[in-house]
């Protein structure tokens, strides 16, 4: 229930979907002869979808995520690596027979580099379908796939493809794994999605440390940098808001202890 009200409200809640239904409602109310308020809501859509696309409120929203958890790369090698799934397209992968991967494949093309670096490190893919309306392959398929292509033995790999979101994420790797006290665990996921994944893990008592990637800015440089195409700005504002919104909603939910999780 918890998966499909999250699919709804994230739909909603998207905020190039919040300005176009705004804009259809204003072209209805003008069909049907309340021109005044048609107009009114279209013109607040026009302006709503020119603000969000053009002006730097992406880069604003998404900074305090992504400079909330640094990488911490002092410590004895780990026990295992975490990664998060979100880096592939499973509808189009089932269709193709082939990866498909997506803007967050950072989340996956780290995993070479660090299996080298740590080589008797447990690589653990967690990730099944977030797809409600269609059927493809789970990530967790992909991702075997995947880092078996860079080489990586098959009994360093565990895979966990149930999970459909991070709560989920955590609690099933928990269990899968069951990690050992003392042992250091490093998580891999977008940097502007580790706040919530890391409340998530440490609420399933599982500790990890963050090991950010998939950056989408700079830094605080980008904090009044415009877009220079209103769908790169709202795409941008799609993703913060989404992340925002989880975060409250988790909060709320007692999924992590607190809208904004501390390192």
């Amino acid at each position: 229930m918890f998966f499909v009200a999250s699919k709804i409200l994230g739909f909603i809640t998207a905020p190039s979907n919040a300005l176009a239904l705004l804009g259809l409602l204003g072209a209805a109310l003008a069909a049907f002869g309340f021109r005044g308020a048609g107009a009114a809501f279209m013109a607040v859509s026009v302006l709503g979808v020119a603000i969000a696309g053009l002006s730097p409120l992406g880069n604003l929203l998404l900074l305090p995520l992504e400079e909330r958890f640094p990488r911490v790369e002092e410590g004895p090698a780990p026990a295992g690596i975490v990664v998060l799934g979100g880096s592939f397209d499973t509808i189009v992968a089932g269709s193709r027979q082939d990866v498909a991967l997506t803007e967050a494949a950072e989340r996956m093309t780290v995993v070479a580099e660090l299996a080298r670096r740590w080589p008797q490190a447990r690589i653990v893919f967690t990730g099944g379908s977030g797809s409600m309306l269609f059927d493809g392959a789970t990530e967790a398929d992909l991702a075997e796939r995947m880092f078996v292509s860079f080489g990586i033995a098959r009994e360093r790999i565990t895979l966990e493809g149930a999970s459909r979101n991070t709560v989920e994420n955590a609690r099933f790797t928990r269990d899968l794994v069951t990690p050992k006290p003392g042992e250091r665990w490093l998580l891999v996921t977008s940097a502007y999605h580790m706040p919530r994944a890391i409340g998530c893990f440490r609420t399933a008592d599982f500790p990890v440390e963050a090991w950010p990637v998939d950056y989408r800015t700079r830094g605080p440089e980008d904090a009044w940098r415009p877009f220079s195409s209103v769908g790169a700005g709202l795409r941008r504002v799609d993703i913060a808001v989404r992340e925002w919104v989880g975060l409250v909603s988790y909060w709320l939910l007692g999924y992590v202890s607190a809208p904004l999780p501390r390192p």
